[in-house]
């Protein structure tokens, strides 16, 4: 005889992504009792696994891996779990149609070397260049972790930024300034003061313009370098990597995680609504009602707004905050299974060398990345895009048969919207094909190296991992959508206008990113709430 479900929990967690399995863990692990409600059949939302190729598996959306932050993986035994982070042996790649293109490394003085091939200049400046940007990075590593201060709550908020406020003065002048042209200034800008070498400041460029639909020239642009900067692998800080396995290796150890706590993950639970009642709230899902004294969502904040608490008099200049959030990051992702590794015009070679384990980026220039925007902008899709390609199979063998390959390639910008009412069901193969094009004029031999490709255009995005406007980030990483500001003023801090409901996934503090920062954090404000409750 089947037992019934328990329809009665202390937490519901709306959404099996990465920060909702966290949340969880964290509110499993203080002893309440927690139901994880993910639509689909596997958690992990956009950080999955699959086969999708006979004999080739890759992660599907998300695809390298730095800002998962350390306490969680600690404090919830992810490596105990299976967890195991690679770090790429070399950081990125950026390759040339002439000369030998630039390596990027994590050791200055390896850099230095590389940079000295190309500017004796540019070597010069690059250790004050790593310095004062470690300065910035310290500081904004620090506020992951913590809820945002919340100017509009009183005194006592206001406390709480004083306290900050020796964080600051840590940076000194010039780490003040830089925090400054980070911030107000655009990350063009900034690496134009510092270098001359087209390649460096493409290369370091791109991070600027990472899920991000705009052009390396804008102001606000720096937060997004400075974003990317914040992770790190086995405590070797800014280094990316892979999880062996994929990202769903990441999803796997924490949904493990969060059952030796005790959560309960339903699969295949679609929620359709979430209603107030007299002892908490009731969550409607395809397969029941479901009764929790709080709720957390990880999903995205308009998908929480504007369609589960649609019938809730949320107040009206937060709803009109939640209409007009900016959420289009103009992303393109593809995975594809090659039969040999790319041999790029500038180090020829098919056998595993160094560049091929990189983060390997088409981003030969500043002015590069800016006609990419400025194309997407007025074309929908980029006449040469940006390009990613991380080949994870040089690292991980379980991925792909012997001696064959997959990639992910991660691209930017195409619109989410085409312009003349262009459908993406008729684009797509034609914007695959000129990634492809693209990669292809540095490496000849891509295109004829392709068994199979798998993409998702922006709206296959949004429509299989609920990334609404196809946005990696559930929302863009702008000031005016950042910290305080995220997802509202006054609602920064994981709580909602809805007593009991709360945001855990990107759309809250610190942002996008396999973090698990907004998980974690949304579990200490909820922790907080119950236990005063209880009291």
């Amino acid at each position: 005889m089947k037992t019934p479900q328990r329809t009665r929990y202390d937490a519901a967690i709306v959404g099996g992504g990465h920060n909702g399995l966290v949340c969880a863990a964290y509110l499993a692990r203080a002893g309440l009792r927690v139901v994880v409600l993910e639509r689909h059949a596997q958690v992990g939302g956009a950080a999955v696994t699959e086969e999708f190729h006979p004999g080739f598996r890759n992660s599907m959306a998300s695809y390298t891996v730095s800002l998962l932050e350390q306490r969680v993986i600690d404090d919830l035994e992810l490596e105990k779990h299976g967890l195991e982070l690679l770090p790429r042996p070399l950081a990125n790649f950026v390759p040339a149609l002439n000369g030998p293109g630039l390596a990027m490394h994590r050791d200055i003085a390896r850099m230095q070397a590389s940079i000295a091939e190309h500017s004796t200049r540019d070597a010069e400046r690059w250790p004050r260049f790593v310095d004062e940007l470690g300065r910035v990075t310290k500081l904004a590593r620090s506020l992951m972790l913590e809820a945002p201060v919340d100017p509009t709550a009183g005194p006592r908020e206001w406390l709480r930024a004083a306290a900050r406020v020796p964080r600051l003065a840590a940076l000194g002048r010039k780490g003040f300034a830089t925090l400054w042209d980070l911030l107000a200034g655009s990350a063009g800008d900034w690496l134009d003061r510092h270098f001359e070498l087209d390649a460096l400041k493409g290369g370091l460029g791109f991070d600027a313009i990472v899920g991000h639909f705009a052009s390396p020239y804008h102001p606000g642009s720096g937060y997004l370098l400075l974003h990317h900067s914040l992770g790190a692998i086995k405590r070797l800080e800014g280094a990316w990597g892979h999880a062996r396995g994929g990202m769903g290796a990441i999803s796997n150890a924490l949904a493990a995680a969060a059952k030796a706590r005790g959560v309960e993950i339903r699969c295949d639970s679609e929620v359709s609504r979430i209603h107030a009642a007299a002892d908490g709230l009731e969550v409607e899902t395809s397969t029941g009602t479901v009764h929790a004294r709080a709720v957390a969502a990880s999903i995205h904040p308009q998908l929480l707004f504007e369609r589960l608490l649609s019938s809730y008099p949320l107040p009206e200049a937060f709803r009109e905050r939640i209409r007009r959030w900016r959420s289009e990051s103009a992303s393109f992702r593809a995975n594809v299974a090659l039969a040999e590794l790319p041999d790029f015009a500038c180090r020829p070679g098919r056998t595993v060398a160094e560049h091929h384990t990189a983060g390997i980026l088409i981003t030969p220039s500043l002015g590069y990345l800016d006609a990419a925007y400025v194309d997407a902008l007025r074309d929908g899709v980029s006449a040469e895009p940006v390009v990613e390609i991380l080949i994870p199979s040089t690292i991980d063998s379980s991925l792909a048969p012997k001696g064959m390959h997959v990639a992910s390639l991660f691209c930017q910008h195409f619109r989410r919207h085409l312009p003349n009412g262009a459908s993406w069901a008729d684009a797509k193969q034609a914007a695959l094909d000129r990634i492809i094009d693209t990669v292809d004029r540095y490496a000849p031999n891509f295109r004829r190296s392709i068994i199979a490709a798998q993409a998702y255009t922006p709206e296959e995005l949004e429509s299989r991992f609920g990334l609404v406007g196809g946005d990696i980030f559930h929302g863009a990483l702008a000031l005016d959508q950042l910290y305080w500001a995220r997802p509202a003023w006054g609602s920064s801090q994981y709580r909602t206008p809805v007593p009991g409901v709360y945001l855990c996934g990107s759309g809250a503090h610190p942002g996008g990113g396999v973090s698990g920062a907004p998980g974690h954090n949304a579990a200490r404000a909820i922790l907080r709430d119950l236990r005063v409750r209880r009291k």
